[in-house]
């Protein structure tokens, strides 16, 4: 089941508006389990902080942020690509922070973003894409419906926002 929803990248000079909701998702993400560099609780002004860090990157050209809206302009979900990369390797970006509110999960809103995130590195001249995941997460399937290709786990990698240790799955994906 797929809603009504629209994916975009967000301009420069609107991503400092977008702060406030995507900490909701941020928040509402780590409150429901997921491994993704924060630990529970996590409160707002560091969700905030780690927001505006986002945005003041969006706005020097060093990442590209893409949000998922639904039907009300309500962002559902969100994910970047890292677009700084040492000098050796400016055909490849980060995937990173792919995120997706309890309230729009099972309707295809991973998917939508990942495809936009193909298409942004596309633009951006980027040949390889790379990222790391919860090994054994349910967005291993996503990826492996996406075609990525698992590169490998290691064992213990971070640390669950309930403390409990974790390992980490990387993907790389040619485009």
């Amino acid at each position: 089941m797929t809603d009504a929803r629209r994916v975009r990248r967000v301009a420069a000079h609107e991503a400092a508006r977008c702060i406030e909701e995507l900490a909701d998702v941020l928040i509402d993400c780590v409150a429901g389990g997921a491994s993704v560099s924060f630990m529970w609780p996590l409160p707002r002004e560091r969700a905030v902080a780690f927001w505006r860090a986002v945005a003041d990157g969006v706005e020097r050209g060093e990442r590209a942020l893409l949000i998922a809206e639904d039907s009300a302009g309500r962002i559902d979900g969100t994910v970047q690509l890292v677009l700084a990369q040492p000098d050796n390797q400016p055909h490849r970006a980060d995937v990173a922070k792919m995120l997706v509110h309890r309230r729009a999960r099972r309707r295809g809103v991973a998917q939508q973003l990942m495809a936009a995130a193909d298409a942004v590195a596309r633009e951006e001249g980027k040949t390889v894409l790379v990222l790391d995941t919860v090994t054994g997460g349910d967005a291993e399937r996503l990826y492996a419906r996406a075609g990525w290709q698992r590169v490998g786990d290691v064992p213990d990698y971070a640390l669950m926002p309930d403390g409990s240790l974790c390992g980490t799955t990387f993907y790389y994906k040619h485009l």
